[in-house]
């Protein structure tokens, strides 16, 4: 009975060595599994923070070329309206000289009939003062 009870011991002790041992191992594992993560984690968190640095700067340079941009913007606002001055110019132009031309046309309808008589005197002037050139010259 005491052997068995020295065995039982012995078998407890060596089954307690060898969970010791697994123990360790594992938590030998362990270690080097959080090891290399605590890794990972230093090195996403040097990423994170220049990708930070980096947005940051483009984000300055964002808003540098939208200010840029609404400069221009509001510089061609002006030259918009500019265009828009000149064109409601022509515009008025054209409308005068239209007026103009209509004035002119109605005067010509109205007096047609008198510039027809000065034209056809002015033709029967010349007629006259080419055949009195002729006998002038005969004589």
């Amino acid at each position: 009975m005491k052997i068995i009870l020295y065995a039982s011991i012995a078998l407890i002790a060596v089954s307690f060595f060898i969970l010791v041992v697994y123990l360790a191992r594992t938590l030998t594992t362990l270690q080097e599994a959080l090891r290399r993560l605590t890794a990972a984690i230093d090195h996403m968190d040097k990423e994170v923070q220049s990708i930070g640095a980096e947005t940051t700067q483009l984000l300055k340079k964002t808003n540098a070329l939208a200010d840029g941009v609404q400069k221009k913007v509001e510089g061609l606002n002006s030259l918009v309206h500019a265009v828009s001055d000149v064109s409601s110019t022509v515009q008025s132009f054209n409308r005068s000289l239209q007026q103009i031309s209509a004035s002119v046309t109605k005067q010509v309808e109205t007096h047609q009939e008198k510039v027809v008589k000065i034209m056809q005197w002015g033709n029967a002037f010349v007629e006259i003062w080419e055949k009195w050139k002729e006998r002038r010259q005969k004589k």
